[in-house]
């Protein structure tokens, strides 16, 4: 273990961090092989890094908590301060790691602004038409924002934008970590050995999110991605994308200024919140995965709170669009399947769709969480993204099957999408909304299926006509299924009621 500054190694550094305390209760016996995961990453670091990030832990005070030394260090790698959003609003931890983690979704700038404007003039020369601020906004995992205004051709009143400009040395900062990164996946999978943890597919699922980060400092790649949103969004007036400016460089992202708070500051009574939760879900996970377009559905990969606004008229502000993440066509119509095949008590059919979701490697493991999914069914639990996101989770921690970038990246979309909902306007059911608007775009799909091929999959839905009439048929093989599996059930537990109940 390393032994810098006063000897303060790493044994040392791990238990004045608390980093076993990210853990929680359920799965403690993970809480070693997340500190020896932390601990790899941060041995690996250059020593300037290293010994900078040793030096500020040594100046605190010694009754400083652990969480607030933990989100310091956050702070100081962009890898670890992106994972910090992520978990920021996750209710499993505890809550001032959980006060602490939210810090990071939008700090107080550090970057001196002098050295951020000198990056802003060697971008846009033509800076001098513009009134650039004397105060940077908020600086986040990767890049400072800084105001500005300027007018417009025809117009009197002076125009509101903000620069997104990278951080001086961050780059150098990301890809160092990142190579990390890399080698940390290995590592994981041996200690998993060693401590007798299922050996899970550690170097995929990090590799996936490698990538995912990488994309961060490609501005001109969000630039893009803005202008998408923007025309996707363009008929939602209830939702706003900020307007990209023509200011913009591959290494500067210039748009419309925002003005309003993150959405779990917000001071709305209970009903607006509410409101607000379920249009946060409508246009970031239901109209994209409804969407009637040919070709994949595209969603906002980083919806933790500080990418989340509420403006002054009551409207989500989705900012950032750095990350995305896409879901093809076939996966989405897998997703629908998968919930159809709960529906109706097909086995087979779960399964087959779940093997287009991933790549089983346990299939004797994989039909038995489906029968426990389908059982879970049977006794209330709608079979929505909840209940197939659990059921995956499950196979995934099991090691039961391996799953494609996309789909990880979507389901920590998920994740961090769920604790800032929860946090808005409490309990929020995102299988509501989705079932809501699929009905909606279900009814709107009427007209056009009398004209489409049988076996055709071409709408919002991911229905075809073949699938509706195999559905409606199928009803009274359904209710068999289920009243022979919950007979089943029953006599599979001892039933008193049902022993009782005479013939």
């Amino acid at each position: 273990m390393i032994d810098l500054m006063d000897g303060m190694g790493g044994p040392a550094l791990a238990e004045a961090l608390g980093l076993a305390d990210i853990v929680p209760e359920a799965h403690a016996a993970y809480r070693p092989l997340v500190v020896d995961g932390m601990l790899f990453f941060l041995e690996r670091l250059t020593p300037a890094r290293l010994e900078a990030i040793v030096a500020e832990q040594l100046g605190l005070p010694p009754t400083t908590h652990p969480t607030r030394r933990l989100g310091l260090l956050f702070r100081r790698c962009p890898t670890l301060h992106k994972l910090g959003q992520m978990l920021a609003r996750d209710r499993r931890l505890a809550p001032e790691l959980r006060a602490n983690l939210q810090e990071l979704e939008s700090l107080e700038p550090t970057t001196p602004l002098a050295d951020i404007i000198a990056l802003i003039r060697r971008e846009w020369s033509q800076v001098a038409g513009l009134d650039i601020g004397t105060v940077a906004l908020a600086e986040a995992s990767v890049a400072v924002v800084v105001p500005f205004t300027w007018r417009e051709t025809g117009t009197s009143e002076p125009c509101q934008g903000v620069f997104k400009v990278l951080r001086p040395g961050v780059e150098e900062q990301l890809h160092e970590e990142l190579a990390i990164w890399s080698a940390l996946g290995a590592f994981l999978e041996t200690r998993c050995a060693e401590l007798g943890l299922p050996v899970l597919d550690y170097r995929n699922t990090l590799d996936s999110i490698r990538k995912l980060l990488a994309r961060e400092v490609q501005l001109d790649h969000e630039q893009v991605h803005l202008a998408r949103a923007a025309t996707f969004h363009a008929d939602s007036p209830g939702v706003v994308i900020p307007r990209l400016l023509p200011f913009c460089t591959p290494r500067m992202t210039a748009m419309e200024r925002i003005d309003g708070c993150k959405v779990t500051d917000s001071k709305l009574p209970p009903d607006q919140r509410q409101r607000l939760a379920k249009t946060l879900i409508e246009a970031l996970i239901a109209k994209p995965f409804w969407h009637p377009a040919p070709g994949a559905a595209v969603f906002h990969a980083d919806p933790h709170a500080g990418n989340l606004f509420v403006t002054s008229d009551g409207r989500p502000a989705i900012l950032d669009w750095a990350l995305v993440t896409i879901l093809s066509k076939a996966q989405c119509v897998a997703v629908v399947q998968a919930v159809a095949g709960a529906l109706t008590q097909d086995e087979n059919a779960t399964m087959e769709a779940i093997t287009v979701l991933g790549r089983p490697s346990d299939p004797a493991m994989l039909r038995a969480a489906v029968v426990a999914g389908l059982r879970q069914v049977r006794h209330g639990t709608f079979p929505g993204f909840n209940w197939l996101m659990g059921l995956l989770d499950g196979l995934g921690t099991a090691g039961a099957i391996q799953f494609p970038e996309e789909l990880t990246l979507f389901r920590k979309t998920l994740l961090t999408l769920s604790g800032v909902l929860d946090d808005v306007a409490g309990q929020t059911a995102i299988d509501q909304v989705l079932l809501r608007t699929g009905l909606i775009q279900c009814c709107r799909e009427l007209a056009a299926r009398g004209l489409a091929p049988f076996e055709s999959r071409a709408f919002g839905t991911h229905l075809s006509n073949a699938d509706w009439f195999r559905l409606w048929a199928g009803l009274p093989v359904t209710a068999i299924r289920y009243w022979t599996e919950l007979w089943r059930d029953a006599l599979g537990t001892g039933d008193l009621a049902l022993e009782n109940s005479g013939p």
